[in-house]
């Protein structure tokens, strides 16, 4: 198992947005440090904003910290599903550069001494103004065979976990983010497999915090939850560091 010798944090979506990295995320990590994003990281919307797509992770590739990632549903899963599948502290991943990581679902970890299970995915609300195969893929909510291994492991670690990081939120939680004012939908129905089961994981799964990106809010919710996007925290104690610029 690799060894985590700086800070962990978890953001939101960045979906591609090379400017945010170079600006406002890496300045603000060190040598060591590791940063998780909550999905819709953004494989395949990188060319025309900055640098090219693999010129972008080779400058990643060059900084002295590590990015992992799950996905969401802003990606080019034919892009992401072509990398191949490896085995990393724990679970399958998927090496994008040798410090760029595919964190994929169902799958869990031991990062940092601590068992984080990850389940990315979700339903584009906008999925209308977009082109199947070119900037929608319907890969973006998850299989029946990645709900089976999901359950699977979580079977094998007796459903307890410290870090459940997601892209979307138990079915409960958007219900209860509706309420709150936030601009929240309450049921996106197509998502409701998704959250659905996320709602079984809640109610089976015993964690310590749960992340999660995808509604475009910071926010510190019940049942240790917490939406992520322009925050920056800290992975074991939840601490708001920075807001991205």
């Amino acid at each position: 198992m690799e060894e985590v010798s700086g800070m962990i944090y978890v953001t939101g979506d960045t979906h591609g947005d090379q400017i945010l990295w170079d600006a406002c995320i890496g300045n603000f990590l060190k040598e060591g440090d590791t940063i998780i994003v909550l999905g819709d990281f953004g494989i395949g919307f990188f060319d025309g904003r900055y640098w090219s797509e693999e010129m972008f992770y080779d400058y990643l590739s060059e900084q002295k910290f590590t990015v992992l990632f799950i996905d969401g549903n802003h990606e080019n899963f034919d892009k992401l599903n072509a990398f191949p599948m490896e085995q990393w502290n724990g679970g399958q991943v998927q090496f994008i550069r040798k410090n760029v990581i595919h964190l994929m679902r169902g799958e869990t970890y031991d990062i940092d001494g601590k068992k984080v299970f990850c389940f990315g995915g979700g339903y584009s609300i906008d999925r209308d103004y977009r082109f199947p195969g070119r900037t929608w893929w319907q890969q973006e909510m998850p299989s029946d065979e990645e709900y089976k291994i999901a359950t699977k492991n979580l079977e094998a670690c007796d459903f307890k976990v410290d870090y459940v990081l997601t892209h979307t939120a138990p079915a409960d939680t958007v219900e209860y983010m509706s309420r709150l004012n936030l601009g929240i939908k309450y049921t996106v129905v197509e998502e409701l497999p998704l959250t659905g089961y996320l709602q079984w994981v809640v109610e089976k799964v015993s964690y310590r915090k749960w992340y999660f990106g995808h509604f475009h809010i910071d926010a510190e919710l019940w049942r240790k939850q917490y939406a992520v996007l322009n925050g920056i925290r800290d992975l074991h104690t939840g601490e708001l560091l920075k807001t991205r610029c």
